[in-house]
């Protein structure tokens, strides 16, 4: 019986198109990736609308990526318990009614519990779109199948800030939730028509493993409040980062030990004996901290230190977006031709020399230049997103692939959250240390100093000001300068971390298998 059930579901299709299946699951994630950041320039908005402090309206976004990041970790067991279509169907549905109530909301506390809701159920949606991609297309097809899932992984992040500025400026706050309403009941009775359960996703009786429940809740919950919270707090001077620190630590590695114990764990850590994952994995980590740290480093570079608004800064992020659409499908054509891992190797090799050539940045910086260095970083993820989430499953069982794709996800959004709040703390720090060093030339011994100082007081002895007042305001300017060059040397540093970063995933990308993605039709998973 067991052979004849094997036989079924290795023969098992979608009865619908699964092109028409890997579009609608991909809108409903598009929509839940595109409100993690859509969010972000709305909260001064929502801050002034429901009258309350910008560092409170904050709690409006860390509400929502806790709830959101418990949840993608065990979406793979939730799917199993309610069934896979109507788990998803039940985080679309409710997804969207959430962001109908955050979009009506009348104060914070209302906001914060309505965000969480969304976060909650919206954390189901990509790990089940990975997972019904998977299920829905035979391995040789993977790699255009993921090309369609990359738009709402790579370009939503960038859309959202260009989208919520847009809204906000024109309309209302409100509006960037309501517009989900419309999205989510298409998304809704599209999903119910066209996706259906493999027979290895079906509903199954499950136990409640509580103890692994709590501690992943514990864990990641601790660790999101702590990413989102430390540079206001001001990182481990604050006892509440601490105390959140020392907590995700013990809940994170208590959830390790108990989940690689117990005979039914929520989520199968066994994944990661697949070498391929395993690796795959440290690469993801390695992709979205640098892909979120520079997509939330360049506006703020060009708001803080250009004096960009909002919407152009935003701006600034899309010619990179367009560049990732029009790569994808060379890519793809590479990839039937050339080893993945050397794909993947080859972007995070552009990556490293994007970043290193964004260390060039100068205060004089125009539009052009800044998109055209965001176009390059961006670029090279059209090398990297669709070949590792390929080889993150080429190897795995059918049977753990929801439990991949559910720590796949997780992977890839926790680590987006760490690489945000690294490279804005590295930015304060490197900050104070680049004007501390600057600083010491700041002193009438040093001649370039003083004659600074003496044209700054000719320019402005020249423009009418009185004399008593000239010394001051010319040595305010050169301060004013040293701030400007401290700033821009920050930002360089940060891009040569992140050249570091990844110059570092390259010998890890060799590491796996030798795979083209033509060679995939004939090794099917287990």
């Amino acid at each position: 019986m067991n052979t004849i059930a094997e036989a079924q579901a290795a023969a098992w299709k979608p009865r619908a198109n699964p092109w028409l299946i890997a579009v609608v699951v991909t809108i409903a994630a598009f929509m839940e990736i595109l409100d993690t950041t859509i969010v972000n320039v709305a909260l001064p908005h929502i801050a002034g609308s429901l009258s309350i402090s910008s560092d409170d309206a904050t709690w409006a976004l860390t509400s929502y990526l806790v709830a959101n990041g418990i949840v993608l970790t065990i979406s793979g067991w939730l799917g199993s318990v309610f069934g896979r279509k109507r788990y998803f169907l039940i985080c679309i549905a409710m997804f969207t009614v959430c962001s109908l109530l955050c979009g009506l909301a009348q104060s914070l506390p209302q906001l914060i519990v309505f965000r969480l809701l969304q976060g909650f159920f919206g954390g189901g949606l990509q790990p089940n779109q990975q997972a019904i991609v998977l299920d829905s297309f035979e391995p040789e097809k993977r790699g255009a199948a993921f090309a369609i899932t990359a738009i709402a992984t790579i370009v939503a992040p960038v859309l959202g800030p260009v989208l919520g500025g847009y809204i906000t400026d024109h309309a209302s706050w409100r509006w960037i939730f309501f517009i989900n309403i419309p999205v989510g009941i298409f998304a809704c009775f599209a999903v119910g028509a066209l996706v259906e359960d493999p027979p290895w996703a079906v509903k199954q009786r499950r136990s409640v493993d509580y103890v692994g429940l709590s501690l992943i809740t514990l864990g990641l919950g601790c660790m999101q409040v702590m990413m989102d919270r430390g540079e206001d707090e001001g990182w481990f001077g604050s006892p509440l980062i601490v105390r959140l620190t020392i907590l995700s630590g013990l809940g994170i590695a208590g959830a390790i030990i108990w989940l690689l114990s117990v005979k039914k764990p929520v989520v199968d850590l066994h994944v990661f004996k697949d070498r391929n994952f395993a690796i795959s994995s440290i690469l993801i980590i390695g992709m979205s901290v640098i892909l979120y740290g520079t997509s939330v480093l360049i506006p703020q570079f060009a708001q803080q230190t250009l004096g960009y608004t909002a919407t152009w800064a935003g701006l600034v992020l899309a010619p990179g977006g367009v560049a990732i659409m029009l790569l994808i499908p060379p890519v793809g054509r590479l990839m039937k031709v050339v080893q993945l891992r050397y794909v993947i190797a080859m972007g995070f090799g552009i990556m490293m020399l994007a970043l290193w050539y964004s260390n060039t940045i100068v205060p004089s910086i125009d539009f052009r230049t800044l998109a055209m260095m965001r176009c390059v970083q961006s670029a090279a993820l059209g090398f990297l997103f669709v070949p590792i989430s390929i080889m993150s499953f080429h190897s795995l069982p059918k049977s753990l692939s929801a439990d991949a794709a559910a720590l796949f996800v997780m992977f890839r959004n926790v680590s987006g959250s760490i690489g945000i709040s690294v490279s804005t703390a590295l930015v304060t720090e490197r900050t104070q240390a680049r004007q501390a060093h600057l600083s010491t030339w700041l002193t009438p011994l040093n001649k370039s100093f003083s004659e600074l100082v003496a044209q700054n007081e000719a320019t402005l002895r020249s423009l009418g000001w009185a004399a008593s007042r000239l010394h001051n305001e010319a040595v305010s300017l050169v301060f004013s300068n040293l701030q400007l060059q401290s700033a821009v040397l920050a930002y360089a540093d940060v891009f040569i971390y992140g050249a570091v970063v990844a110059a570092a995933m390259i010998p890890l990308a060799t590491l796996l298998s030798p795979v083209k993605d033509s060679d995939r039709q004939s090794t099917p998973m287990h």
